[in-house]
């Protein structure tokens, strides 16, 4: 008599169960590279790193679930497997978004010319402050970064106009994307009540902010604009003075752009182009995907652009 063992037919995974397990991979050790590998997202507005904190919590906790189900098999009806595979696809498209997100972070580069230890800088919650030594300052720049550019990156290129009197706000805005909250500047200027004159400015998507808010708000006796323009007519806001600088080899706020921004702006608006210079130059954060190549050197093009800026800030007047 011969007994014949039944060995159980091996356990197949379903599609989705990897699916899921990749999933798990991707939520918990994307933001975990974003958070350990960048420190501008920790220097940053503190949402992307709850939102990574988030995702990287979702993800451990899925994983605890596929753990206990791993043994189980589910019959899903055509509908519900469905919205389980839409879901995620959702979920690693979020996670997408999130390495888009990834900020370019500050690289210290040629100290912008003439400046001098004068300035104390404050690394708030949500800005960098930085305040001129000696007489209190009168006169203010609240400044809005470029899209995915963390704050610091300007820190150097602004330090000029400290030197000169100048208060200067540099916002860490939401997810660093400027237009999420383009009334912070607000925020800024309430909190500097010694500060009569105030000028709002912004690199790229930052300077559509800053025109924004200054188009809406008459107590803003100033615009500086890098590498940028306004998305609306701001030609019958009166009272405001605008300063628009731009690079002759940006590839993304190209010079073509620039000039069309003229009809956009008050007939007075001051333009000033850096020969040679691009896009990255206006703050300190290396290269930028889709911009051009320099013509001169970093050093030279934010000499002229901090002059530019010093002169135009501490020229202005409180209406």
């Amino acid at each position: 008599m011969t007994t014949s063992l039944k060995v159980p037919p091996a356990t197949r995974r379903p599609a989705l169960f990897w699916a899921s397990v990749l999933c798990v991979g991707a939520l918990v050790l994307v933001p975990l590279w974003m958070l350990l590998g960048n420190p501008a997202v920790l220097r940053g507005h503190p949402l992307l790193p709850a939102l990574l904190v988030t995702a990287v919590v979702v993800g451990l906790l899925w994983a605890v679930l596929l753990w206990r189900r791993r043994r189980a098999s589910r019959k899903r009806s055509a509908l519900r497997a469905a919205g389980a595979w839409a879901g995620r696809v959702a979920v690693l498209a979020l996670v997408a978004m999130l390495v888009w997100l990834n900020p370019f972070a500050y690289q210290q580069g040629a100290v912008a010319t003439g400046s001098s230890p004068k300035a104390s800088v404050a690394d708030e919650l949500t800005a960098i402050v930085m305040r001129p030594e000696g007489a209190p300052a009168t006169k203010g720049l609240v400044f809005y970064p470029g899209a995915r550019v963390e704050a610091r990156a300007y820190v150097d290129i602004l330090k000029p106009a400290v030197d000169a009197g100048v208060l200067v706000v540099i916002l860490k805005t939401p997810l660093n994307l400027s237009l999420l909250d383009g009334n912070q500047a607000r925020g800024a200027m309430v909190a500097h009540p010694e500060i009569s004159t105030w000028t709002v400015g912004g690199h790229s998507l930052g300077g559509v902010s800053a025109g924004s808010f200054a188009l809406s708000n008459q107590d803003v006796d100033g615009l500086l604009l890098y590498a940028s323009y306004p998305l609306d007519s701001m030609r019958d806001r009166t009272g405001l003075r605008v300063l628009s600088i731009s690079g002759s080899e940006d590839g993304l706020s190209t010079p073509g752009k620039i000039d069309a921004s003229r009809e956009l702006l008050p007939r007075d608006a001051a333009f000033v182009e850096v020969q040679g210079g691009n896009h990255a130059f206006f703050g300190d954060y290396g290269p930028q995907p889709g911009d051009g190549e320099p013509g001169v050197g970093r050093d030279v093009a934010q000499g002229q652009i901090t002059a530019a800026t010093v002169a135009f800030l501490t020229g202005i007047e409180g209406g």
